[in-house]
């Protein structure tokens, strides 16, 4: 690394309007501390991985020894939450700190009529700000935020993109989408061979081995597209499930082959991690876009509901980091957001945000475990056309309470999430506490019409 150690001082402005929004800025002292140089980044975003899809998150029928070494390795989260119920939001909302919809993207892209987003071409990235700190910026695998100039990854501030640039795959062996090629490398059309995952896998070690060779830190975004429907493992990987597992339906059968594979290319990342003698200096996070999608048998227990819903299942999501000599093994029930990222690895790269973000930097949390703000409020919405026809549905939680609608056409309806944590006794009442809620929403959804997403 050829940063020396020096100190964060922070100083953070709340500027209140409806909702939180703060304007966070970071200045560098003089003083060095302990903390060494600044650490290279994995952020690892799988695709719909269910909250009770990996062995240690409860699932019985699942083998998933490296997942499960992660989570003990260090902080697991108990209740972090994806910042939507589908892929293209959470994305705009981890790379901006911002709510999505105050980035221009409520719900999914495509590269049909049925595209209800278009990311802000002015609003800044995560990899624009790691750039200041001379990071190297690179992603690898499912972009979903755009298909061409201004938003594109080397348009937002990848130095590197090796990946897909569309919304989902509908095979994992061809890489087509509506028969179109999205798979690029930088700018350039390319057609690798072999199932996504392990096609992503090795992109992913190769960039890491290019990297580990020169001084400066990187920051590696892998996003894989599994386990997202099509459920596609490939055969020896199904049918050593079948053998080990006979009593699963076809289906999980599937998906819990799917995710093992999975498993085992990122257990593959992390291996090439420590075989280049960098695993002492590179922070790896884990996390989901959403929850698993219940057609398809993926996991979501003990909570209720899946992907698309704003019940638990939908949004919470199996997250963790590791950060070797910083954050012990550990595990946390304080909540957090895919948007509060941004600020945390901001904070760590020592860089200034002098623009306004939703995200609120988790880092107290993972050094020092301290207790996140009890009253936060966050907010969920997702646009989709459809039987929906273009119209959003939300969900709002401010402390124990949320309040919540799994479609645009449904009502509101309240859960004490400290009383019914399964939320299984949800009411429509109209009582003071869903009033306060519905004005806190209204005022997050004035905020974010000033902003256009198509």
């Amino acid at each position: 690394m050829n940063e020396k150690p020096r100190s964060l001082r922070i100083t953070a402005t709340l500027v209140s309007i409806a909702l939180p929004l703060f304007f966070v800025t970071f200045s560098l002292a003089g003083e060095p501390d302990s903390s060494g140089g600044k650490p290279n980044i994995l952020l690892i975003l799988v695709d719909d991985l269910g909250y009770g899809d990996l062995a240690c998150y409860g699932a019985p029928d699942m083998r998933t020894p490296n997942f499960d070494r992660l989570m003990e390795s260090g902080m697991r989260f108990d209740q972090f939450y994806a910042n939507c119920t589908v892929c293209s939001p959470t994305r705009a909302a981890l790379l901006t700190g911002r709510y999505q919809d105050k980035v221009g993207v409520p719900g999914v892209i495509r590269q049909n009529d049925d595209s209800w987003g278009r990311l802000d071409p002015n609003t800044p990235t995560l990899p624009n700000l790691l750039k200041q700190a001379n990071y190297h910026t690179g992603i690898v695998g499912k972009w979903h935020l755009g298909y061409e100039k201004p938003n594109i990854p080397n348009s937002r501030g990848f130095d590197h993109f090796y990946g897909f640039l569309g919304d989902m795959m509908d095979d994992y062996w061809t890489h087509l989408r509506g028969d179109k090629n999205w798979m690029r490398y930088n700018e350039e059309v390319i057609q690798p061979k072999g199932h996504a995952t392990e096609v992503f896998t090795e992109a992913a070690i190769h960039y890491l081995e290019k990297q580990a060779a020169h001084e400066d830190p990187f920051f590696l975004y892998l996003a894989y597209n599994a386990p997202h429907f099509p459920i596609q493992p490939p055969e020896e990987w199904l049918e050593k499930v079948r053998n080990r597992e006979p009593h699963l339906s076809e289906k999980r059968a599937k998906n819990v082959a799917f995710i093992e594979h999975l498993d085992h290319h990122i257990g593959r990342v992390l291996k090439s991690i420590e075989s280049l003698g960098i695993q002492e200096e590179t922070l790896v996070i884990f996390t989901s876009d959403n929850g698993g999608a219940l057609p398809y048998e993926q996991r979501n227990l003990p909570l209720r509901g899946g992907k698309q819903d704003h019940w638990e299942g939908g949004i919470r999501v199996p997250t963790c980091v590791v950060w070797p000599g910083k954050i012990p093994a550990q595990r946390s029930s304080e909540p957090g957001m895919t948007m509060d990222l941004f600020p945390t690895l901001c904070e760590i790269a020592g860089v200034e945000v002098s623009h306004p973000i939703d995200g609120q930097s988790l880092l107290p949390i993972w050094l020092e475990g301290e207790a996140a703000d009890p009253e936060r409020v966050m907010v969920w919405v997702r646009r989709e056309g459809g039987s929906r026809g273009g119209r959003a549905y939300y969900a709002i939680r401010k402390g124990k309470w949320k309040l919540l609608q799994n479609d645009s056409f449904e009502a509101m309806q309240l859960v004490d999430l400290e009383a019914d944590p399964l939320e299984t006794n949800p009411t429509r009442s109209d009582n003071k506490v869903s009033k306060e809620l519905n004005w806190l929403l209204m005022r997050h959804i004035q905020e974010a019409g000033k902003v256009p997403w198509q």
